[in-house]
């Protein structure tokens, strides 16, 4: 599915699935005009339309795919099966995966009991606390030993690690020694998930695979 939402400095950022992508050009060309300039660069492709809105592409994981023009190159990179793996963690849950393309490879999903906010005070909101901390810590520990289980032995293969959820504990996951490798693979922006349950896990190429387009239409909102 298409998404699209406000840009930071304005426009509208959509991402769009690259199954999608030469369909959702064929609709810009159709709502802005043909495109009069195409400049490829490192990162990625900018658009002039001819109605003076500004579309800018980049794929998530870098582009060099064959084809005559640069939207076609970037789409047939966007396209590829590149290998991906994920790290989903929130309090009490979380979710590891590699998926090839969009599809999923392997995977583990599971839960650790954190107990919710109390609304007691003094030593009983202390002894809380201090329970509350060490069940977080437990959870931040067995996601550590899944992610060394099932991502490990895949991190040669993969070309960039999503990551999601409560961004300190993925990021004390991370900083396990053992998962030195699978640290430095994220580059790709975090995914918007709730909680990491199997289903959402499953969703995720649709957010980590998405080529992000900035769109600047001086003429109206953005697409």
């Amino acid at each position: 599915m298409t998404r699209s939402r406000p840009a930071a400095g304005g426009g509208r950022l959509v991402l769009v699935p690259p199954e999608r992508l030469e369909r959702w050009l064929d609709n810009a060309a159709g709502r802005h005009g043909a495109f009069a300039d195409v400049v490829a660069d490192a990162d990625g492709v900018t658009v002039t339309c001819v109605d003076d809105a500004v579309l800018r592409l980049d794929p998530p994981l870098g582009w060099d795919g064959p084809g005559p023009t640069p939207l076609a190159r970037l789409g047939a990179a966007a396209r590829s099966r590149h290998r991906v793996a994920v790290l989903l963690v929130r309090r009490g849950r979380w979710a590891v995966g590699v998926f090839e393309g969009g599809d999923l490879v392997v995977s583990k999903v599971d839960a650790r009991l954190v107990q919710g906010r109390t609304a007691a005070g003094g030593w009983s909101q202390q002894r809380f606390a201090r329970r509350r901390g060490n069940q977080t810590d437990a959870v931040v520990d067995h996601a550590v030993e899944t992610a060394v289980r099932v991502l490990g032995p895949h991190v040669a293969t993969c070309v960039g690690l999503a990551t999601g959820g409560d961004r300190g504990l993925v990021d004390e996951v991370l900083a396990d020694r053992r998962l030195t490798g699978l640290a430095a693979l994220r580059r790709l922006e975090p995914v918007e998930v709730g909680e990491p349950t199997k289903a959402v896990l499953l969703s995720t190429p649709g957010s980590f695979r998405a080529v992000r387009v900035h769109v600047v239409d001086p003429h109206g909102p953005g697409d």
